[in-house]
């Protein structure tokens, strides 16, 4: 039994945006991404932290989904900023059970059991170059998503998954950095960095938080495993 995470597989079997366009670091990476998930058992448990299809639509993505559902083990999605197939808990859930797809579920205003830990997660906040000053009504949204899913473990441990990086050479997200510092977050695993951005990625111990990278191409499309 062991815990996994990657994020950002930008799967696109039903829709025309392979990431292969994007250069060498994406060559032949669903077939890496089938290799790299081939490593998990029925015992084990994968996160997905955001940007997992392209699919416009849950109905785009249901390839993307049949492919993950492929793999043992059980996998939790965490919404990404490209996953625009994402509607409300009950239409994915009702979307799941009608495909028969058994081994995905989300994190979603709510937290998932490994062991003595708690899984938890949600998309966060990050302001990036080109985009125009905060939009606060989104940023409070995350936080209250954040705060929801923290609350559901109930004092448990936490290992926490968010898509964007709260924390990035020259950028925080205080919002998002005092909800986990007061939860007392043990790790918070982040995505959405691909790149040259990759190499302004800030990890590490802060406030008694352990910060790490999981973009797939960062990880060489293998998940990346946190504990046994």
């Amino acid at each position: 039994m062991a815990l996994y995470a990657i994020g950002d597989l930008h799967l696109s079997l039903a829709v025309d945006k392979s990431m292969e366009v994007f250069g060498p670091a994406w060559e032949n990476y669903v077939s890496r991404i089938e290799e790299g998930l081939s490593v998990l058992t029925e015992e084990d448990t994968l996160v997905l932290a955001g940007d997992t299809s392209w699919g416009m639509t849950l109905a785009e993505a249901e390839a993307d989904f049949k492919f993950l559902d492929r793999f043992l083990g059980k996998k939790y999605l965490v919404k990404g900023n490209h996953d625009y197939w994402w509607a409300t808990a009950a239409k994915i859930h009702s979307f799941f059970d009608e495909r028969g797809i058994r081994t995905l579920d989300i994190l979603h205003n709510s937290c998932a059991l490994y062991g003595d830990c708690a899984l938890c997660g949600t998309r966060g906040w990050f302001l990036e170059e080109e985009q125009k000053p905060h939009n606060a009504k989104v940023l409070n949204r995350e936080v209250m998503r954040l705060e929801t899913s923290l609350a559901a473990a109930e004092g448990r441990p936490v290992l926490c998954f968010l898509h964007y990086p709260p924390l990035y050479q020259g950028y925080q997200c205080p919002e998002i950095l005092s909800v986990l510092e007061r939860y007392r977050v043990q790790a918070c695993f982040f995505g959405h960095l691909h790149g040259p951005a990759v190499r302004r990625r800030w990890e590490g111990e802060r406030n008694g938080t352990v910060f790490s990278l999981i973009s797939a191409d960062h990880l060489g499309f293998v998940p990346k495993k946190i504990c046994d």
